[in-house]
């Protein structure tokens, strides 16, 4: 007669493995949806940059432009007026940078800082 060895996980282990998984999976729920607002930003920008002859407008019709594509896509949260600005460096860019802070646990914060510029089309 032969004696098997078990093999497996233990209870414990199983517990710290599962913490572990749940921990983790807090994180991504809290720092997700920062970045999918960022995508939003990248294609309202992109969007805007890509309309013909954008690089003729004023800076005001061009932050009414990102405010409005940010509105239509639930992303004008941590975007605002202030952080758009309108660049004439080798022509015209716009460049929005923004910071956003979410608490994750307790006084611990995730910090995030964004800063993107794109060219405007003549």
């Amino acid at each position: 007669m032969k004696i098997k060895k078990q093999s497996g996980i233990t209870l414990i282990g199983f517990m710290i493995v599962l913490s572990f998984a749940i921990f983790i999976s807090y994180i991504g729920m809290k720092i997700g949806p920062i970045y999918m607002e960022y995508y939003s930003v990248v294609s309202a920008m992109d969007g805007v940059a890509a309309e013909r002859g954008s690089a003729n407008y004023s800076p005001y019709d061009i932050r009414v432009k990102v405010l409005n594509r940010l509105y239509v896509s639930y992303s004008a949260d941590n975007v605002k007026e202030q952080h758009i600005k309108v660049v004439r460096k080798n022509g015209k860019h716009l460049r929005i940078a923004y910071e956003v802070r979410k608490p994750v646990i307790g006084n611990l914060d995730v910090v995030a800082m964004f800063d993107r510029s794109v060219r405007l089309s003549n």
